[in-house]
Protein backbone atom coordinates (compact mmCIF):
# COMPACT_ATOMS: atom_id res chain seq x y z
CA UNK A 1 0.00 0.00 0.00
CA UNK A 2 1.55 3.12 -0.73
CA UNK A 3 2.09 5.73 2.10
CA UNK A 4 -0.12 8.96 2.49
CA UNK A 5 1.45 11.63 4.39
CA UNK A 6 0.23 12.46 8.15
CA UNK A 7 -1.32 15.66 6.24
CA UNK A 8 -3.17 14.19 3.68
CA UNK A 9 -4.83 11.56 5.91
CA UNK A 10 -8.51 12.31 6.51
CA UNK A 11 -10.77 10.48 9.28
CA UNK A 12 -14.57 9.45 8.93
CA UNK A 13 -17.13 12.42 10.41
CA UNK A 14 -18.27 11.15 13.59
CA UNK A 15 -20.87 13.67 13.94
CA UNK A 16 -24.19 12.42 14.89
CA UNK A 17 -27.78 14.48 14.74
CA UNK A 18 -28.71 15.98 18.05
CA UNK A 19 -31.41 18.29 18.84
CA UNK A 20 -30.36 22.23 19.30
CA UNK A 21 -29.10 23.19 22.69
CA UNK A 22 -31.26 26.07 24.41
CA UNK A 23 -27.80 27.11 25.73
CA UNK A 24 -27.53 29.26 22.04
CA UNK A 25 -30.32 31.46 22.55
CA UNK A 26 -28.16 34.17 25.03
CA UNK A 27 -30.05 37.48 26.58
CA UNK A 28 -26.94 39.36 26.50
CA UNK A 29 -28.55 42.17 25.52
CA UNK A 30 -30.73 42.61 28.46
CA UNK A 31 -28.66 40.96 31.04
CA UNK A 32 -25.44 42.52 31.37
CA UNK A 33 -25.22 46.12 32.38
CA UNK A 34 -21.74 47.66 32.20
CA UNK A 35 -22.48 50.30 33.42
CA UNK A 36 -22.89 49.18 36.77
CA UNK A 37 -19.86 50.21 38.78
CA UNK A 38 -18.27 47.45 40.44
CA UNK A 39 4.93 41.87 30.16
CA UNK A 40 2.80 39.33 29.17
CA UNK A 41 2.70 35.65 30.15
CA UNK A 42 3.11 33.00 27.61
CA UNK A 43 1.41 29.61 27.66
CA UNK A 44 -0.67 27.13 26.02
CA UNK A 45 -3.73 25.79 25.77
CA UNK A 46 -4.48 22.38 26.93
CA UNK A 47 -6.10 21.49 23.38
CA UNK A 48 -6.29 18.28 21.56
CA UNK A 49 -5.39 20.39 18.79
CA UNK A 50 -1.44 22.04 19.33
CA UNK A 51 -1.89 25.09 17.11
CA UNK A 52 0.37 28.26 17.39
CA UNK A 53 1.05 29.41 21.17
CA UNK A 54 -2.02 31.20 23.06
CA UNK A 55 -0.86 34.11 24.79
CA UNK A 56 -1.90 34.93 28.44
CA UNK A 57 -1.65 38.35 30.03
CA UNK A 58 0.31 38.58 33.38
CA UNK A 59 -3.25 39.63 34.81
CA UNK A 60 -5.24 37.58 33.07
CA UNK A 61 -7.79 36.17 34.91
CA UNK A 62 -8.76 32.42 34.36
CA UNK A 63 -11.76 30.62 36.41
CA UNK A 64 -14.72 27.51 36.09
CA UNK A 65 -17.57 27.59 37.22
CA UNK A 66 -20.96 25.55 36.77
CA UNK A 67 -24.42 26.76 36.04
CA UNK A 68 -27.14 24.86 37.53
CA UNK A 69 -26.34 23.76 40.78
CA UNK A 70 -28.64 24.53 43.75
CA UNK A 71 -28.17 26.35 47.60
CA UNK A 72 -24.65 27.82 48.48
CA UNK A 73 -22.79 24.73 46.96
CA UNK A 74 -21.52 25.12 43.24
CA UNK A 75 -21.14 21.43 43.29
CA UNK A 76 -23.72 19.48 45.41
CA UNK A 77 -23.64 15.51 46.19
CA UNK A 78 -25.56 14.66 42.83
CA UNK A 79 -22.96 16.17 40.41
CA UNK A 80 -20.36 13.58 39.06
CA UNK A 81 -17.70 13.12 36.93
CA UNK A 82 -18.40 11.05 33.79
CA UNK A 83 -16.03 9.81 31.40
CA UNK A 84 -17.55 10.29 27.67
CA UNK A 85 -16.11 9.23 24.36
CA UNK A 86 -13.82 11.51 21.83
CA UNK A 87 -11.73 9.96 19.23
CA UNK A 88 -9.43 13.31 18.87
CA UNK A 89 -8.99 13.73 22.73
CA UNK A 90 -8.49 10.21 23.60
CA UNK A 91 -6.02 10.34 20.16
CA UNK A 92 -4.08 12.93 21.79
CA UNK A 93 -4.26 12.09 25.37
CA UNK A 94 -4.49 8.78 25.49
CA UNK A 95 -7.81 8.31 27.82
CA UNK A 96 -11.14 9.58 28.12
CA UNK A 97 -11.92 13.24 28.65
CA UNK A 98 -14.53 13.86 31.51
CA UNK A 99 -17.21 15.78 31.73
CA UNK A 100 -19.47 17.10 34.77
CA UNK A 101 -23.05 15.82 35.09
CA UNK A 102 -25.69 15.71 37.63
CA UNK A 103 -27.51 12.68 38.76
CA UNK A 104 -30.55 13.94 38.41
CA UNK A 105 -33.32 12.78 36.52
CA UNK A 106 -34.15 15.12 33.43
CA UNK A 107 -37.23 16.31 34.50
CA UNK A 108 -36.26 17.09 38.31
CA UNK A 109 -33.23 19.15 36.81
CA UNK A 110 -36.05 21.11 34.84
CA UNK A 111 -37.70 21.90 38.28
CA UNK A 112 -34.71 22.99 39.60
CA UNK A 113 -33.90 25.76 36.55
CA UNK A 114 -37.71 26.84 36.91
CA UNK A 115 -37.31 27.46 40.77
CA UNK A 116 -34.41 29.66 40.29
CA UNK A 117 -34.57 33.01 41.55
CA UNK A 118 -33.35 34.41 38.28
CA UNK A 119 -32.55 33.01 34.86
CA UNK A 120 -29.33 31.08 34.22
CA UNK A 121 -28.36 34.03 31.50
CA UNK A 122 -28.89 36.48 34.21
CA UNK A 123 -26.84 34.64 36.70
CA UNK A 124 -23.46 34.46 34.09
CA UNK A 125 -24.04 38.02 33.55
CA UNK A 126 -24.48 39.24 37.11
CA UNK A 127 -20.96 36.51 37.60
CA UNK A 128 -18.62 37.62 35.04
CA UNK A 129 -19.27 41.43 35.21
CA UNK A 130 -17.04 41.70 38.19
CA UNK A 131 -14.14 40.63 36.32
CA UNK A 132 -14.96 42.32 33.04
CA UNK A 133 -15.05 45.36 35.11
CA UNK A 134 -11.28 44.52 36.57
CA UNK A 135 -9.74 43.02 34.01
CA UNK A 136 -10.46 46.11 31.86
CA UNK A 137 -9.14 48.15 34.58
CA UNK A 138 -5.64 45.45 34.27
CA UNK A 139 -5.47 45.77 30.45
CA UNK A 140 -5.87 49.52 30.34
CA UNK A 141 -2.58 49.71 32.61
CA UNK A 142 -0.79 47.39 31.17
CA UNK A 143 -0.83 48.87 27.51
CA UNK A 144 -0.60 51.97 28.70
CA UNK A 145 2.93 51.59 29.61
CA UNK A 146 3.78 49.51 26.90
CA UNK A 147 2.13 52.11 24.50
CA UNK A 148 -0.10 49.28 22.43
CA UNK A 149 -3.31 50.04 21.42
CA UNK A 150 -6.42 48.47 22.55
CA UNK A 151 -8.51 46.61 20.04
CA UNK A 152 -10.81 44.46 22.69
CA UNK A 153 -13.09 41.38 21.66
CA UNK A 154 -15.48 40.10 24.14
CA UNK A 155 -16.72 36.72 22.65
CA UNK A 156 -19.03 33.82 23.93
CA UNK A 157 -17.86 30.41 22.17
CA UNK A 158 -20.21 27.23 22.20
CA UNK A 159 -18.59 23.61 23.09
CA UNK A 160 -17.81 21.73 25.98
CA UNK A 161 -15.77 21.54 28.49
CA UNK A 162 -13.66 18.39 29.22
CA UNK A 163 -11.61 17.30 32.43
CA UNK A 164 -8.12 15.56 32.09
CA UNK A 165 -6.08 13.42 34.73
CA UNK A 166 -8.24 10.06 34.78
CA UNK A 167 -8.69 9.05 37.95
CA UNK A 168 -6.73 11.93 39.69
CA UNK A 169 -9.28 14.29 38.75
CA UNK A 170 -11.92 14.39 42.16
CA UNK A 171 -15.32 16.34 42.62
CA UNK A 172 -12.97 18.14 45.18
CA UNK A 173 -10.71 19.66 42.86
CA UNK A 174 -13.49 20.78 40.47
CA UNK A 175 -14.72 22.43 44.04
CA UNK A 176 -12.13 23.82 44.88
CA UNK A 177 -11.81 25.60 41.51
CA UNK A 178 -15.03 26.52 41.36
CA UNK A 179 -14.85 28.61 44.42
CA UNK A 180 -11.50 30.14 43.44
CA UNK A 181 -10.97 33.68 44.05
CA UNK A 182 -11.25 35.91 40.28
CA UNK A 183 -7.89 37.23 40.78
CA UNK A 184 -6.13 33.98 40.64
CA UNK A 185 -4.79 31.55 37.65
CA UNK A 186 -6.88 28.40 37.61
CA UNK A 187 -4.38 25.50 37.51
CA UNK A 188 -7.70 23.07 36.87
CA UNK A 189 -6.87 20.64 34.02
CA UNK A 190 -9.28 21.07 31.35
CA UNK A 191 -9.72 22.35 27.91
CA UNK A 192 -12.53 23.71 25.91
CA UNK A 193 -13.40 22.05 22.87
CA UNK A 194 -14.95 23.96 20.39
CA UNK A 195 -16.11 21.16 18.12
CA UNK A 196 -20.18 20.51 17.32
CA UNK A 197 -21.93 18.85 15.82
CA UNK A 198 -22.71 19.89 11.69
CA UNK A 199 -26.56 19.89 12.68
CA UNK A 200 -26.09 22.40 15.40
CA UNK A 201 -25.02 24.59 12.83
CA UNK A 202 -27.40 23.94 10.75
CA UNK A 203 -30.21 24.54 13.37
CA UNK A 204 -28.89 28.04 14.58
CA UNK A 205 -28.82 29.18 11.43
CA UNK A 206 -32.22 28.32 10.49
CA UNK A 207 -34.03 28.61 14.17
CA UNK A 208 -31.91 30.72 16.60
CA UNK A 209 -30.89 32.78 13.52
CA UNK A 210 -34.26 34.15 13.11
CA UNK A 211 -35.58 34.48 16.28
CA UNK A 212 -32.83 36.30 17.73
CA UNK A 213 -33.10 39.13 15.02
CA UNK A 214 -29.75 38.39 12.93
CA UNK A 215 -29.37 39.75 9.52
CA UNK A 216 -27.58 37.74 6.60
CA UNK A 217 -24.09 39.20 6.92
CA UNK A 218 -21.41 38.22 5.02
CA UNK A 219 -19.90 34.93 3.86
CA UNK A 220 -16.22 34.57 3.15
CA UNK A 221 -13.51 31.41 2.62
CA UNK A 222 -9.91 32.52 3.97
CA UNK A 223 -6.68 30.72 4.12
CA UNK A 224 -4.82 31.25 7.61
CA UNK A 225 -0.87 30.89 7.38
CA UNK A 226 0.72 30.50 10.86
CA UNK A 227 4.84 31.82 10.76
CA UNK A 228 6.51 31.45 13.25
CA UNK A 229 9.48 34.14 13.55
CA UNK A 230 12.65 33.05 14.92
CA UNK A 231 13.53 36.59 16.10
CA UNK A 232 10.61 35.96 18.02
CA UNK A 233 9.72 32.58 19.46
CA UNK A 234 6.78 33.46 21.37
CA UNK A 235 5.10 35.43 18.68
CA UNK A 236 2.71 33.63 16.23
CA UNK A 237 2.18 35.28 12.95
CA UNK A 238 -1.41 34.44 11.55
CA UNK A 239 -1.45 35.82 7.55
CA UNK A 240 -5.36 36.44 6.43
CA UNK A 241 -5.44 35.30 2.74
CA UNK A 242 -7.59 35.07 -0.21
CA UNK A 243 -7.52 33.13 -3.64
CA UNK A 244 -7.18 34.97 -6.16
CA UNK A 245 -10.06 34.34 -9.11
CA UNK A 246 -7.79 35.07 -12.24
CA UNK A 247 -4.58 32.91 -11.19
CA UNK A 248 -5.73 30.79 -7.95
CA UNK A 249 -3.32 31.67 -6.19
CA UNK A 250 -2.94 32.85 -2.74
CA UNK A 251 -2.94 37.17 -1.65
CA UNK A 252 -2.36 37.95 1.67
CA UNK A 253 -4.82 41.33 2.86
CA UNK A 254 -3.72 41.05 6.63
CA UNK A 255 -1.19 40.36 9.22
CA UNK A 256 -2.05 39.96 12.51
CA UNK A 257 0.29 38.33 15.70
CA UNK A 258 -1.03 36.04 18.79
CA UNK A 259 -4.26 37.63 20.03
CA UNK A 260 -3.61 38.36 24.01
CA UNK A 261 -6.41 36.63 26.13
CA UNK A 262 -7.23 38.96 29.04
CA UNK A 263 -9.86 36.95 30.45
CA UNK A 264 -11.53 33.57 29.87
CA UNK A 265 -14.70 31.90 31.99
CA UNK A 266 -15.38 28.17 31.67
CA UNK A 267 -19.22 28.02 32.09
CA UNK A 268 -20.56 24.27 32.89
CA UNK A 269 -24.00 24.06 31.47
CA UNK A 270 -25.23 21.35 33.28
CA UNK A 271 -28.56 20.96 32.04
CA UNK A 272 -28.15 22.25 28.72
CA UNK A 273 -26.23 19.76 25.38
CA UNK A 274 -23.08 22.57 25.14
CA UNK A 275 -20.96 24.26 27.59
CA UNK A 276 -19.88 28.28 27.33
CA UNK A 277 -16.87 29.91 26.88
CA UNK A 278 -16.32 33.87 27.21
CA UNK A 279 -13.24 35.84 26.60
CA UNK A 280 -12.05 39.24 26.48
CA UNK A 281 -8.63 39.12 23.94
CA UNK A 282 -6.79 42.02 22.53
CA UNK A 283 -6.29 41.96 18.96
CA UNK A 284 -3.08 42.75 17.53
CA UNK A 285 -2.49 43.67 13.90
CA UNK A 286 1.09 43.52 12.14
CA UNK A 287 2.01 46.76 11.15
CA UNK A 288 5.70 47.88 11.58
CA UNK A 289 7.61 45.26 8.99
CA UNK A 290 10.36 46.59 7.45
CA UNK A 291 10.71 46.14 3.29
CA UNK A 292 13.72 42.77 3.68
CA UNK A 293 10.58 41.35 6.26
CA UNK A 294 7.56 41.92 3.56
CA UNK A 295 9.83 40.07 0.92
CA UNK A 296 10.20 37.35 3.10
CA UNK A 297 6.77 36.75 4.10
CA UNK A 298 5.61 37.47 0.54
CA UNK A 299 7.69 34.40 -0.40
CA UNK A 300 6.09 32.15 1.69
CA UNK A 301 2.47 33.02 0.75
CA UNK A 302 3.24 33.31 -2.91
CA UNK A 303 4.80 29.72 -2.59
CA UNK A 304 2.06 28.23 -1.67
CA UNK A 305 0.09 26.05 -3.02
CA UNK A 306 -3.83 25.17 -2.67
CA UNK A 307 -4.21 21.79 -2.19
CA UNK A 308 -7.86 20.46 -1.35
CA UNK A 309 -6.91 16.93 -0.65
CA UNK A 310 -4.01 18.40 1.92
CA UNK A 311 -4.85 18.83 5.29
CA UNK A 312 -5.41 22.54 5.37
CA UNK A 313 -5.80 23.06 1.92
CA UNK A 314 -2.00 24.41 1.69
CA UNK A 315 1.15 22.37 0.65
CA UNK A 316 4.75 23.94 0.33
CA UNK A 317 6.94 22.87 -2.39
CA UNK A 318 10.33 20.90 -0.95
CA UNK A 319 12.28 24.26 0.84
CA UNK A 320 9.83 26.75 -0.12
CA UNK A 321 8.43 26.35 3.54
CA UNK A 322 10.76 28.53 4.86
CA UNK A 323 12.59 31.94 4.04
CA UNK A 324 16.04 32.03 4.76
CA UNK A 325 16.67 31.47 8.66
CA UNK A 326 13.91 33.41 10.02
CA UNK A 327 10.42 32.88 9.09
CA UNK A 328 8.95 29.59 8.64
CA UNK A 329 5.53 28.16 7.73
CA UNK A 330 4.31 26.39 11.31
CA UNK A 331 0.93 25.60 10.33
CA UNK A 332 -2.12 26.86 8.03
CA UNK A 333 -6.11 26.81 8.51
CA UNK A 334 -8.61 26.66 5.79
CA UNK A 335 -11.80 28.23 6.80
CA UNK A 336 -14.77 29.04 5.58
CA UNK A 337 -17.52 30.90 7.23
CA UNK A 338 -21.06 32.04 7.04
CA UNK A 339 -21.72 35.58 9.69
CA UNK A 340 -24.80 36.78 11.18
CA UNK A 341 -24.98 40.33 12.75
CA UNK A 342 -27.78 42.18 14.65
CA UNK A 343 -27.19 46.33 16.37
CA UNK A 344 -25.54 44.43 18.97
CA UNK A 345 -24.00 40.66 18.51
CA UNK A 346 -22.23 39.10 15.19
CA UNK A 347 -22.79 35.89 15.39
CA UNK A 348 -20.01 33.32 13.01
CA UNK A 349 -20.43 29.68 12.11
CA UNK A 350 -16.96 28.37 10.42
CA UNK A 351 -15.99 25.48 9.22
CA UNK A 352 -12.16 25.16 10.12
CA UNK A 353 -9.62 22.60 8.59
CA UNK A 354 -6.34 23.23 10.42
CA UNK A 355 -2.82 21.62 9.77
CA UNK A 356 0.51 21.87 12.31
CA UNK A 357 3.12 21.67 10.56
CA UNK A 358 5.39 20.93 13.49
CA UNK A 359 3.00 17.94 15.34
CA UNK A 360 1.82 16.68 11.92
CA UNK A 361 -1.45 16.30 13.27
CA UNK A 362 -4.81 18.58 12.04
CA UNK A 363 -7.95 18.97 12.87
CA UNK A 364 -11.31 19.30 11.46
CA UNK A 365 -13.97 21.14 13.55
CA UNK A 366 -17.25 23.31 13.01
CA UNK A 367 -17.55 26.30 15.43
CA UNK A 368 -19.79 28.87 16.52
CA UNK A 369 -18.79 31.83 17.87
CA UNK A 370 -20.67 35.26 18.80
CA UNK A 371 -18.94 38.26 19.44
CA UNK A 372 -20.40 41.13 21.61
CA UNK A 373 -19.87 44.46 18.93
CA UNK A 374 -21.93 46.55 21.51
CA UNK A 375 -19.72 45.17 24.58
CA UNK A 376 -16.50 45.48 22.72
CA UNK A 377 -16.83 49.08 21.37
CA UNK A 378 -18.21 50.28 25.09
CA UNK A 379 -14.71 48.35 26.37
CA UNK A 380 -12.79 50.20 23.98
CA UNK A 381 -13.60 53.72 24.80
CA UNK A 382 -14.69 53.17 28.31
CA UNK A 383 -12.82 55.43 30.95
CA UNK A 384 -12.75 52.96 33.84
Amino acid sequence: MAYVPPHKRHFKDADRPTPVPDSLVPQFRKNVNLRSPSTFQRGKDRSSFQGPKIVYASSCISRWWPVGSTDNDPIPESFHLECIPCEPVERERGEKPLVLVDRKLPTEANKVMESSESSPWLFIAEKVQPDLLATLQNVKIELESQGEEFKPSFVARFGKIFFHGGSSMSLDIIRNAAIAEANSRNKLNKSFYTHVPSVYLEEIEDLIVPRIGFDFNSEKEQYHVKIFDKSQPDVTISCKCTITEDHGKLEMYKAELNQVRHLVEDISCLYKDLDLRLMLWNKRILMDLDDAEKVAIGKLIEAAVVAPDAKGGLRWPLGKESAGDRFSVIGVWHTKYRAFKNPSMKLKLRHADRFDFRSSKGEVSNEATLKMTTISRWLRVSDI
